[in-house]
């Protein structure tokens, strides 16, 4: 009897080890992903492993990193966000319409603002269009997907309407005028690394501390996992509603500042299918679609994987066509390990 105990459990260390074997490759699958695409693209190409190729592929990831932060919360609560493509065009389109100078008819001058006020202006816009969503999610009851599907159409036709079609160009602005310094947002670079890298640093620590060091965050959790037993909990689930699309939508505007102040330029086009883009890098580092699982760090990870890839088929000369596949393919891979991470349930219990 003592040695059959004894072999039992023997064997239980050796499948513990095995499924926690497995954990760990599924829990780190964005990170063993992305160390794999470096590898096999600097076998490739020389011209991939090299310093100032990082720090251009990591300004790109700025772009979709901030996006896929917002579309972050959005999907912990169990909802999605369509829209962040055309809310970054827009908060562009804003921020170029302010610093190509806002004419006062009535008064007959032409004001310039500082690039602080353009920048906080434009943050109110993104913040504008995420609580419309909110408010239509949590208050109206319309389907997430729905209602954002909607504000994409809204925002991107306003966009356009704004600039007639155009795009505004020079947005360096004038030192005798006092708004400089808008490219310096995106453009210039601090210690060699470009500032668009500090800003998604910034917004990500941020984003941590708010999901793991407030009520909010457990409260965000809880909603995702199971938005009735959260609110008989008392958790305003409303509230946490309304607050993760603006946040969204103030992560797009961030997104559509930094974009603009790269190509000192904006046009209304700008964001096209981004959202599809950020939804990918929230499901690559493995948040479940279905609300209360994903982590930040996840996310960043699920960002530089899509950019890092996406840049790596291009500098061997895979055509368009083909990347769109890839891209595809990883994405589709990540839901299924999702579903297997999970067991095939989404939320927690």
């Amino acid at each position: 009897m003592t040695d059959s105990t004894s072999g039992s459990s023997g064997a239980k260390p050796g499948k513990s080890g095995g499924v926690n074997l497995v954990h760990l490759i599924l829990e780190g699958r964005a990170f063993f992903a992305l160390i794999a695409i470096i590898a096999v693209f600097s076998v490739l190409s020389p011209n991939y492993f090299s310093l100032s190729n990082f720090l251009i592929m990591s300004s790109q990831v700025a772009i979709f990193g901030l996006l896929a932060i917002g579309m972050l919360l959005v999907i912990l609560s169990g909802g999605i966000d369509l829209s962040v493509g055309s809310t970054l065009a827009l908060a562009g389109v804003f921020a170029g319409f302010l610093m190509q100078g806002v004419e006062l008819t009535s008064l007959g001058v032409i004001l310039y603002l500082p690039v602080w006020a353009v920048v906080i202006c434009t943050l109110a816009v993104g913040a504008f269009v995420g609580l419309v969503n909110g408010i239509l999610v949590a208050w109206l009851k319309v389907p997430a997907f729905v209602a954002t599907l909607g504000t994409l159409y809204v925002a991107r036709g306003v966009a356009l309407l704004m600039t007639n079609g155009l795009t505004f160009n020079n947005l360096a602005g004038r030192p005798e005028l006092g708004n400089t310094g808008f490219e310096w947002l995106g453009f210039n670079r601090l210690w060699g690394v470009p500032f668009s890298i500090f800003v998604l640093a910034a917004i990500a620590v941020a984003t941590y501390l708010l999901l793991t060091r407030t009520p909010f965050g457990r409260w965000l959790y809880s909603t995702g996992g199971n938005p009735k037993a959260a609110e008989l909990s008392g958790v305003p689930v409303r509230s946490v509603y309304i607050w993760v699309y603006v946040l969204s939508g103030m992560c797009a505007a961030v997104a559509g500042i930094v974009l603009s102040s790269q190509l000192t330029s904006a046009g209304p086009t700008a964001g096209t299918t981004y959202e599809l883009t950020a939804i990918a890098a929230v499901v690559v580092g493995g948040a479940s679609l279905m609300g209360g699982r994903g982590t930040v760090g996840g996310t960043l990870l699920g960002a530089f994987v899509i950019v890092f890839l996406g840049a790596g088929l291009v500098i061997i000369g895979v055509s368009s066509y083909w990347q769109t596949v890839f891209t595809g393919a990883v994405i589709v891979l990540a839901v299924m390990l999702n579903s297997i991470q999970y067991g095939g349930k989404g939320r927690p219990g």
